[in-house]
């Protein structure tokens, strides 16, 4: 069950939205070597991902973490550290990872900024990726575990959507052996079902003495990240930007919700 497109215009080009996207794509292909370069991919994870253990001070200096073949990230004290909640949102570990965050930020990232504008919507997204980053760090601070990408950012996004526009409808790709469809499904229905969806996957982290990520992925930063965008949504939400917009998405589809 695949976001592909929804049924919601926008007033005005979403510059920001294609920055964040040139920018996630840039650091992939330049920095991370595409993922077809390992020692760059795994310098990359190491040096600019969020480890919380270095940010916490709970895992040792010296610890190495396997990252691949003879490659391991060995916990520091380097200032940069402090820097890698930030740093580490436009990172990613490989084209699946990238391809599927890059999806639904392009398919919820637009309306949320046609309805904040372009300014309010770049703090937004930062605010929720921070957000989405303590989360993780509350939940295992003392993990010596890599964390990268945009997904706790996007998650906010996609918070924010849900109060927006829970009645939009969302075109879904639906693969089920070999029947493929595309099912419209409101936005609410998407949404509430992918939050609670990660929350099931990350309980286990909550009832073990070593938490770290579930099959690789941070839910509880995608749990922060929603959460923070449905609390903040609305001291971002530019009104008469959403008024503007509605209106004209009333007028090119008024028998839509």
């Amino acid at each position: 069950m695949i976001p592909i497109s929804d049924d919601n215009p926008t007033l005005r080009t979403p510059y920001v939205t294609y920055v964040l996207l040139g920018i996630i794509g840039a650091v992939w292909l330049f920095l991370q070597g595409a993922g077809f370069d390992h020692v760059a991919l795994s310098a990359s994870l190491c040096n600019y991902g969020l480890i919380a253990g270095e940010l916490t001070r709970l895992a040792p200096v010296g610890l190495a973490i396997p990252l691949g073949e003879d490659l391991f990230c060995v916990v520091d004290r380097e200032p940069i550290n402090f820097f890698t909640p930030l740093t580490s949102m436009f990172l990613h570990g490989g084209w699946g990872h990238i391809l599927g965050n890059c999806l639904f930020l392009w398919v919820f990232g637009n309306n949320v900024e046609d309805s904040m504008g372009r300014a309010r919507f770049a703090v937004f997204y930062v605010v929720c990726g921070l957000a989405a980053a303590a989360a993780q760090v509350l939940v295992d601070p003392s993990s010596p575990v890599p964390m990268v990408g945009a997904s706790g950012a996007i998650s906010g996004v996609m918070g924010a959507y849900l109060i927006l526009y829970p009645r939009v409808r969302v075109n879904m790709l639906f693969i089920i052996f070999i029947i493929i469809r595309i099912i419209p499904v409101p936005a609410w229905a998407v949404l509430v079902w992918w939050f609670l969806l990660q929350v099931i996957m990350g309980l286990p982290q909550l009832t073990r003495n070593e938490p770290g990520m579930s099959e690789g992925v941070a839910v509880w930063a995608h749990v922060g990240g929603f959460v923070a965008g449905l609390l903040l949504v609305k001291l971002f939400e530019n009104p008469r930007l959403k008024s503007r917009r509605e209106a004209w998405r009333h007028r090119l589809h008024p028998n839509h919700p």
